[in-house]
């Protein structure tokens, strides 16, 4: 059985990315020998992906010149131009909400500008997780120091807690998830809207679950990030912003 659709979130400016991101998107942008982006088709086709969803507003005439319709990867990709369509990005939960048509009741999600090559999107997973009932299933990385307080804690049944104790650890998104359509399907389609206060409001609720991803990990987010992620391989971990693209 062909493992879920998946979404990969690639609309953003990539403000803090300037200028190398003025004349390309930053999921664009290359990283060891091939765009960014491509890690992420190729690990999803490995892994029994065969349809997926990229979102696009900035330059984003740049994916499908580049990308394709993602034949040469094994993969089906569909476009979803939030910049032709509504006059730019939608942020995260406005992104899933529009791509809800093409993706099913649950779907992988991960933005295009992480770099997480060891990363599985695991078919047995992806089954037992449409399985169940929760809204959706996050990993988390250990916090960076420009990221200190951390995002998430981990309940003792491995639910999400939103507002932690003081004694149990945060830890920040690592913009992996699986999801279920009901998180954003609320959603009118057009409306901007970011996706934390939805998990937080889940988590709330108890339909989050996350766990910890421990493989090699990396944010682009400056010019500085990238050139270190460009640079031989490190064992250093850099953290993801709520909103990535």
């Amino acid at each position: 059985m062909d493992n879920l659709k998946a979404l990969i979130l690639a609309a953003g400016r990539g403000e803090r990315m300037r200028p190398l991101t003025d004349r390309t998107p930053k999921p664009l942008l290359p990283v060891r020998g091939r765009p960014l982006i491509e890690w992420h088709l190729e690990a999803l086709a490995r892994d029994g992906v065969r349809e997926v969803v990229i979102n696009t507003a900035w330059l984003e005439e740049q994916f499908p010149a580049t990308l394709g319709d993602g034949s040469r990867f094994g993969l089906s990709i569909r476009y979803s131009m939030e910049g032709r369509d509504h006059g730019g990005a939608l942020e995260t939960a406005g992104g899933i909400a529009k791509a809800l048509p093409w993706l099913g009741e649950c779907f992988w999600v991960v933005s295009g500008d992480i770099f997480a090559p060891g990363f599985r999107f695991d078919a047995a997973r992806a089954r037992a997780f449409a399985a169940g009932s929760r809204l959706a299933h996050l990993w988390l990385v250990p916090n960076p120091p420009y990221h200190p307080r951390g995002d998430f804690g981990i309940g003792p049944d491995g639910l999400g807690l939103s507002d932690p104790p003081e004694t149990v650890p945060r830890h920040t998104y690592a913009n992996l998830a699986l999801m279920r359509a009901g998180l954003c399907r609320h959603l009118p389609v057009g409306r901007r809207a970011a996706l934390g206060p939805l998990l937080h409001e889940a988590m709330h609720r108890r339909q989050i679950s996350v766990e910890m991803y421990t493989g090699p990990w990396e944010n682009v987010g400056t010019p500085a990030q990238w050139e270190a992620l460009s640079s031989p391989p490190s064992t250093g971990r850099m953290a993801a912003q709520e909103d990535a693209t």
